[in-house]
């Protein structure tokens, strides 16, 4: 293997950690064009399964990067996708911490970081909506993504309970003939 996609690798995850605001599920949608439509790495199944599979590990959410980097090149593509991805965005907070502590009083901190937090959550409501495309091939599929929205978004009910039914109904649908 050239070190092509290593290169790319560490290039592609190295920007993508500088805009992780709100962690690295806010990335998903660059990371979904970076590697589907821009490198075509892979496929939307393949990405939405790789996504599915970090989220169902114990640990932290960067672990689907690392998945990337394993499924494109292997061990080598694992670690430089986990050192790109975490290494600058580490160095940023640890500066914005100390610049943070240094200009504690001043207004702009305090309106940087009101304003950094609707910034997050549109990155992570826009993850949801990349995924969702993703994953959603047809009725089936793109019921259990509005059920569990409406169920998550709306009640108080575990999500557990939402999980275990979608599999439930994925299983029979399965068996009835109406693939996910």
């Amino acid at each position: 293997m050239t070190n092509a996609p290593l290169t790319q690798l560490a290039l592609t995850f190295s920007i993508l950690s500088l805009g992780a605001v709100g962690g690295a599920n806010a990335t998903l949608p660059e990371l979904h064009r970076q590697m589907v439509d821009v490198s075509r790495y892979m496929d939307d199944v393949t990405f939405a399964s790789l996504v599915a599979l970090a989220q169902t590990a114990p640990g932290p959410n960067v672990i689907v990067m690392s998945l990337m980097g394993w499924h494109i090149a292997g061990a080598a593509g694992l670690a430089v996708a986990t050192t790109g991805m975490i290494a600058p965005s580490s160095a940023l907070a640890f500066a914005a911490e100390r610049a943070f502590r240094r200009f504690s009083a001043s207004r702009a901190v305090w309106v940087l970081k009101r304003a950094l937090s609707p910034i997050a959550v549109g990155l992570m409501c826009a993850s949801g909506l990349v995924l969702a495309r993703a994953a959603d091939s047809g009725g089936l599929t793109i019921a259990l993504t509005l059920g569990m929205t409406l169920l998550s978004g709306l009640t108080r009910i575990n999500p557990l309970y939402g999980i275990a039914g979608g599999a439930l109904l994925a299983l029979a649908g399965g068996r009835f003939g109406a693939s996910p």
